[in-house]
This record gives C-alpha cells, sequence and structure tokens, in this order.
C-alpha cells in the first residue's frame, strides 16, 4: 500500500483495507452513464470538443466541472483572482483551505479529479486584448462567467467569437434563477442586444441588467434592495441560482457542439424562476432598442438613483 494511499485511507477511517493498487481512470468507463443522452459516438466528439470559459468564480467553476462531468475533454480557462470568504455563499472552489489561492489553480485541480487527462490551457492573467486570441483558439464554444462588471472585455470577447464563429452563451444567476442568451454567429450580436457602445458605466451596468434580464422574475422576492448597487459594483447572489445556470449553460454547449435540439439565440431568451416555478419567454426585436427595454431601463434608472439619494441623506 503506497504512503499516499495510506494517507488517504487514514483520512477516511478506512483502516485495514488494502486497495487493489492505484486508481486507473479510463474515459469510456467514466462517462458510461452519459451515454442514453448521448450516443457513443457524440461522447467522443465531446471527448474532443474544447470549451473556453472567462472567469472562474461564481457560475464559471461551476461550468467546468460540469462539463468536466460530461466528458469534454478540453477547456481554455482565464481568471487572475483568488478566493476569499466573500466566495463561500456560491463559488465552487471556495473552500476554508482554498482562501487565498488561485481560483484558477484550485479549479483545475478539482476538474483534474474528474478527468485526469484533460487538455486545459490555463490563462492566469484573465482574458484581455493581447491573449484573446490565444483564449478562443480552436474553441467550439464560449461560456461567458465573467464578473457582472467587467462589461468591457465580456464586450470584446463576444465580438470576437463572432468573428471567429463560435457560438457564445450567458447565463445569468439571479435571485434564485437563471436566465440565458445565446449569441450565435449569423444572429443578432451582443453588441446590437446590449447597445453598450458610447454609454458611461453606470448606463452600461443599467443596459446590461436589462438586457439579461428582461423578464426581471427575480425583483418581486428581492427582499432588501440596499443590496443592490450598481455603482459601486456590489449586489447579492445565492447558490441556486448559479447551479440552475450551469445545468442550462452545459446543455447550451451540448445542443451547439452536437448540432441537436432547438436553442433560443438573442434577441430571444428564457428566464426560468425556481422561487415563482415560473418558466419565461423573451423576445426583444431591436435589443435595447425596444420600447420595453427602454421602459424598464427608465424605470429601474429612477429607482436607483432615489436609492442612490436616500443613502447620501443618510449619511449626510
Amino acid at each position: 500500500m503506497s504512503a499516499v494511499l495510506k494517507e488517504r485511507a487514514a483520512v477516511h477511517g478506512l483502516h485495514g483495507i488494502e486497495p487493489q493498487g492505484e486508481p486507473c481512470f479510463d474515459y469510456d468507463e467514466a462517462f458510461s452513464r452519459n451515454l442514453g443522452w448521448v450516443t457513443a459516438d457524440e461522447q467522443q466528439r465531446l471527448k474532443h470538443t474544447r470549451v473556453c470559459i472567462a472567469g472562474l468564480g461564481g457560475v464559471g467553476g461551476v461550468y467546468l466541472l460540469t462539463l468536466a462531468r460530461m466528458g469534454v475533454g478540453a477547456f481554455s480557462i482565464a481568471d487572475f483572482d483568488h478566493f476569499s470568504l466573500a466566495n463561500f455563499n456560491r463559488q465552487a472552489g471556495a473552500n476554508v483551505d482554498s482562501v487565498g489561492r488561485s481560483k484558477l489553480e484550485v479549479m483545475v485541480e478539482m476538474a483534474r479529479q474528474i478527468n485526469p487527462e484533460l487538455d486545459i490551457r490555463c490563462f492566469p492573467d484573465g482574458v484581455n486584448e493581447r491573449n484573446l486570441d490565444a483564449f478562443l483558439d480552436g474553441g467550439d464554444a464560449y461560456l461567458d462567467g465573467l464578473d457582472f462588471f467587467a462589461l468591457g472585455i465580456r464586450q470584446r470577447v463576444f465580438q470576437a467569437c463572432r468573428t471567429r464563429g463560435i457560438p457564445a452563451t450567458t447565463v445569468a444567476p439571479l435571485g434564485m434563477g437563471a436566465a440565458l442568451l445565446n449569441f450565435t454567429p449569423d444572429g443578432m450580436s451582443f453588441d446590437d442586444y446590449f447597445g453598450l457602445d458610447g454609454q458611461d458605466e453606470d448606463e452600461q451596468a443599467l443596459r446590461f441588467l436589462v438586457g439579461l434580464s428582461p423578464a426581471m422574475l427575480q425583483m418581486k422576492y428581492l427582499v432588501d434592495p440596499s443590496r443592490v448597487n450598481l455603482t459601486e459594483r456590489r449586489g447579492p447572489s445565492t447558490i441556486a441560482a448559479v447551479q440552475l445556470c450551469s445545468a442550462i449553460a452545459a446543455t447550451e454547449v451540448l445542443k451547439a457542439v452536437l448540432g441537436r435540439g432547438k436553442r433560443v439565440a438573442a434577441p430571444s431568451g428564457l428566464h426560468y424562476d425556481a422561487y415563482h416555478h415560473r418558466l419565461k419567454k423573451t423576445w426583444r426585436p431591436g435589443g435595447h432598442r425596444h420600447p420595453l427595454q427602454r421602459l424598464l431601463r427608465r424605470i429601474a434608472g429612477r429607482r436607483l438613483a432615489a436609492k442612490a439619494a436616500q443613502e447620501r441623506q443618510a449619511a449626510g
């Protein structure tokens, strides 16, 4: 019995149990229970699929682990951040042992515990203009895991995906639900849908929020609106929403890569809210120019301005 296995046995109270040698990894056996929902040929296609994930915090880290369990064999991942206590409520890699550690390093370790044969390209400086081409090189699909407020680089990533013909997906964790938007190479672009160009940071954040969540199902049970502050770049989150996002995003990757199943694409979207047991299909032709979107932005902007004024008055 090796020293490593003895240590594992001691940790788990397995004294007196002799393992049958070092465990061997076999891809076909490890992911054989996927078969039935995918064919054997499709599973092999997933084995040779590369998914690019920018950001490994809330949704991005769970995306990586979920897709690894689906048998996706290659990833390009980018993140420059480190785990902290504030990540514990929603991030897959956040625990006492990982505080202060690189999110990228921790998530690579976790993914390779699922599949030690993974082909992973790491971008420890995060995704940026200098490495964007290398990050997307050979990618079959892109999943958006960037921080909500990283709007500049997000815009450039989606532009690059469109140029390269890479299907790009963002799923927003909203309250206890998730809202899906797909951007296909031949459909409405990210820029046309959100209309961020020429806007200041506050307006960009507002347009992004309303564009992600045109149904706004989550707002009816937000018990403390003061926790949402776009100016200070903070907002509440839940693991329930993150897990829902992962299931939706992974399924969209599977359908895009295997070329089967219906996929909605911007300006259409889906918002499922577990709290209300509601599924809302959205359609906003013209994207940010649609009358309902413009109305939502005005309402949300007024509420945020009123809240900011109250906070300034209280502080003064």
